[in-house]
């Protein structure tokens, strides 16, 4: 089981993450329903935010989980993710991906 961890910085303004966040809300049953997709959700910062809280509000976190390496890399290869690639691009400033299993 892997678990991606992408960071999404959108460009400053409410209007570009907000647009990110409408194209994942459209995209996300898409998502869940190809094989190998076990979790696949938008995260924003919590408000209100306390002391130890780092907060950005130019940031989107989408935490995955797919069951292997090649149900991911099919999934990156989906025409419905490359439409979704297409639409948000100009809204998206930079993103980082992390792939991580399990360490234990």
């Amino acid at each position: 089981m892997l678990t991606i961890i992408a960071e999404i910085h959108t460009h400053a303004g409410s209007e570009h993450r907000q647009a990110v966040l409408d194209a994942f809300q459209k995209i996300i049953p898409t998502v869940l329903a190809e094989d190998g997709c076990q979790g696949y959700e938008t995260l924003v910062d919590h408000l209100p935010a306390i002391n130890m809280q780092v907060q950005d509000d130019n940031l989107i976190v989408m935490l995955e989980k797919w069951k292997s390496t090649e149900h991911l890399e099919a999934h990156m290869q989906t025409e419905h993710m490359r439409q979704h690639f297409n639409l948000i691009k100009d809204h998206v400033a930079d993103v980082n991906i992390r792939i991580l299993e399990r360490g234990i």
